[in-house]
């Protein structure tokens, strides 16, 4: 037999993060040893969470600054502004909606703020006034099906995307779920996606990926994802995953939305010990002590053995 060694045993977590630079109009994000936390900031009157800024038609674009301003004291490395709900069987308002939503918060916000501001949007319109108004990075749910134009003014205006997987429309996303195999099929999908931005000019340092957990699958397949998040590592891009208050967590647990913080900060530390290099979340403070936590296990196998 042979003799006992604790190096042998010794953690590879530490490898499933490679460290990556994302460059976005002028803020450098240092992904890989630190997990950065993108807040949520819905300005949408019927986000399923419940946490939209948009309410019976009344639009406090100060009211949005301040809680921006507050998810970046409570350790926020991005604000993510969305006008349209992607919920399931969610219909699309339109772009001069979106736009009425989202602009005047993020011309005021990136004024105010220095911590990059991405915008949740699929409509080129949409993201052209955004980035003409200060935004750093788009934040496609529909990025694997961006189309050549969308992915142009993202060159245009030098910034960064993360490109989510999808099958369909957040109206058709959760009808007829099937895939043969799902992490071959996702990580296909998104690997054509990145070689169209290539081929755009869009540069390599400006692409995260998204599996898109919540979005055309179903619960089994969201923690699947998740425990196989480390498979995306091939495509070579930094990983953001946005399990936040899902749907999934409340079949787990059997609990509505308000009810979900301890299984999403759950989800989190998983999918950061998997691989993940951003995450997604509502809640912003309870999720930096998470985070924190889990990037010092992580990381924990790179002080050495006694």
């Amino acid at each position: 037999m042979n003799a006992y060694d604790p190096h042998r045993l010794n953690s590879n977590n530490s490898n499933l993060r490679k460290r990556f630079t994302v460059s976005a109009r002028g803020f450098n994000l240092s992904l890989g040893r630190q997990t950065k936390i993108m807040g949520i900031l819905n300005l949408t009157p019927d986000s399923f969470s419940g946490d939209g800024c948009f309410k019976d038609g009344i639009y406090d674009t100060e009211r949005n600054i301040s809680l921006a301003r507050q998810m970046v004291r409570e350790g926020a490395d991005i604000i993510d502004v969305g006008g349209q709900s992607t919920r399931p069987g969610a219909i699309s308002v339109g772009t001069k909606e979106e736009i009425k939503r989202i602009i005047p918060t993020i011309k005021r916000l990136t004024r105010r703020i220095k911590t990059p501001v991405s915008v949740d949007t699929y409509q080129k319109i949409v993201a052209r006034h955004a980035l003409d108004n200060g935004a750093s990075i788009i934040n496609n749910i529909m990025g694997v099906s961006a189309d050549r134009a969308f992915l142009k003014i993202v060159k245009r205006y030098d910034a960064a995307i993360v490109l989510m997987h999808i099958r369909g429309t957040p109206k058709t996303m959760q009808k007829n779920i099937r895939y043969k195999n799902l992490i071959h099929e996702i990580i296909d999908a998104l690997g054509r996606t990145i070689e169209n931005c290539l081929e755009i000019g869009i540069k390599s340092d400006k692409i995260i990926i998204d599996p898109g957990i919540g979005f055309g699958k179903t619960v089994e397949h969201n923690l699947q994802i998740i425990h196989r998040l480390q498979d995306f590592r091939i495509l070579d891009k930094p990983i953001l995953i946005g399990p936040s208050r899902k749907s999934f967590i409340g079949h787990v647990l059997k609990k509505d939305v308000p009810q979900r913080l301890a299984g999403t900060l759950a989800s989190v530390c998983v999918g950061i010990m998997n691989g993940a290099h951003i995450v997604r979340v509502h809640d912003v403070g309870a999720a930096k002590d998470a985070v924190k936590v889990t990037d010092a296990i992580v990381s924990a196998d790179t002080v050495g053995v006694n």
